[in-house]
């Protein structure tokens, strides 16, 4: 059978699904040792985070199994989620907002497809297309845009520190704002992760609002995904509070709170783009799963995931990089010219090897040979990779992922830094 154009787009082997085969062979059996997995986005297994969703489960199954698992509901979520996040925001931010800003649905990932392929894409006016802030980014984004070559991403502005500050090992990306007002001349959406997804870097105001008044002037929406940021799971150290505008649609999720196997987040936003997307989903899959829909509503309306957030979720997590960081300074060779991009949060390192010898895909395959998975960088940023800046940095970058045990960590930055040691060897 002959697929599609867009059955061809949708179907290659993206970062996002290597990034799911890793998992896959993560949690298999394993043939010769375990696995030591520094690629997937999956949250840790906090005990506290579990026990705290297993009650709320079973408090939803006990009084109500029928009512949210029994039977089909509203495409737009459970009335009792909706007004759940409804309260909870309006409380939070005295937003004042309606049911007729929310959508709950199947994950945040599935809300930002629903809201890109809504905005980009063929029109009377010529093709739309999703353009990306900031890249790197969030590599499930490159398979939103059902069009062929659909997405443009803006080179980020790149500071790399100096001897005299800290130990001259870390570097920042920030958000080119000309850059990005010229990209958006043809654009139909923006869309961007804070904190980002690889690089832990989080929107300051300036950006923040920066990206807001494109929007407005081109009147598109701006996609904001939070999925580590405010409210929960509120892994940030620079919190900047979700903004209300009616070209911005913010997208939240409960799976880094702990729930990532339920596929539930909602989205908020002006009203017109919220119907839309609710019309996607009646058309897609009716709603999303219902009977942790009221669990969630319970972690709202109780407060318990705010109490998740600040007394177990954030310190984790800010408990691991600082881990991370002393690992990478132990076992990564002081001959390596390699930086860690600055961090505001998220649950990732994001590292640079500034070495013409350095590939992220010959280290990828170097360190799956030693039962170690990473993320080559290349998946974060949107080809072709041809610029002068791409071709050289877009292949030099790695993610690695704190969410796994200590010991996991350790042990595969160990095996990094003698696979950085080994390939600087063969290269000299």
């Amino acid at each position: 059978m002959q697929l599609s154009t867009w059955g061809t787009s949708m179907s290659r082997l993206s970062g996002i699904r290597s990034i799911m085969d890793d998992i896959a062979a993560a949690v298999g059996e394993p043939s010769d040792g375990p696995w030591f997995n520094l690629s997937p986005g999956n949250p840790a297994m906090i005990p506290e985070v579990v026990d705290t969703w297993r009650r709320l489960a079973e408090e939803s199954v006990r009084d109500d199994f029928f009512g949210a698992g029994g039977q089909y509901g509203p495409s737009r979520g459970t009335n009792a989620l909706v007004g759940a996040i409804v309260r909870y925001f309006n409380a939070a931010y005295g937003w004042g907002i309606g049911p007729e800003n929310v959508l709950v649905g199947p994950g945040s990932q599935m809300l930002a497809f629903m809201a890109v392929n809504a905005y980009t894409g063929p029109t009377d006016r010529g093709e739309r297309k999703l353009v990306l802030p900031c890249v790197p980014d969030y590599t499930g984004y490159q398979g939103l845009s059902i069009a062929e070559r659909g997405i443009v991403g803006v080179e980020p502005v790149v500071t790399v520190e100096d001897g005299t500050v800290g130990d001259g090992r870390q570097f920042r990306y920030g958000v080119d704002l000309a850059a990005v007002r010229r990209a958006t001349a043809t654009g139909g959406a923006m869309l961007l992760s804070s904190p980002s997804n690889p690089t832990g870097r989080s929107l300051d105001a300036a950006e923040l609002d920066g990206l807001v008044a494109i929007a407005a002037e081109r009147d598109i929406p701006l996609i904001v995904d939070h999925a580590y940021g405010q409210p929960f799971p509120g892994v940030v150290d620079t919190p900047l509070t979700p903004v209300l505008h009616p070209n911005v649609v913010n997208c939240f999720t409960f799976s880094k709170a702990g729930m990532p196997g339920e596929r539930i987040g909602f989205a908020i936003g002006p009203a017109d783009a919220i119907d839309a997307m609710v019309s996607f989903t009646a058309n897609a899959a009716l709603h999303a799963p219902q009977l942790m829909q009221n669990a969630a509503a319970r972690a709202l309306d109780s407060g318990g995931i705010d109490v998740l957030t600040a007394k177990v979720i954030k310190p984790y997590y800010r408990a691991k990089r600082r881990l991370a960081e002393e690992l990478l300074r132990e076992h990564l060779p002081e001959s390596v010219d390699w930086r860690l991009h600055r961090s505001d949060g998220g649950m990732f390192c994001w590292l640079w090897i500034d070495h013409d010898w350095f590939d992220d895909l010959v280290a990828y395959r170097a360190l799956k040979s030693k039962n170690v998975f990473i993320v080559p960088g290349r998946h974060f940023f949107v080809g072709p990779l041809t610029t002068p800046f791409l071709a050289d940095h877009g292949t030099r970058c790695v993610r690695l992922s704190l969410s796994g045990p200590e010991d996991v960590i350790a042990t595969g930055v160990a095996r990094l830094g003698a696979t950085l040691t080994e390939q600087r060897r063969a290269a000299s």
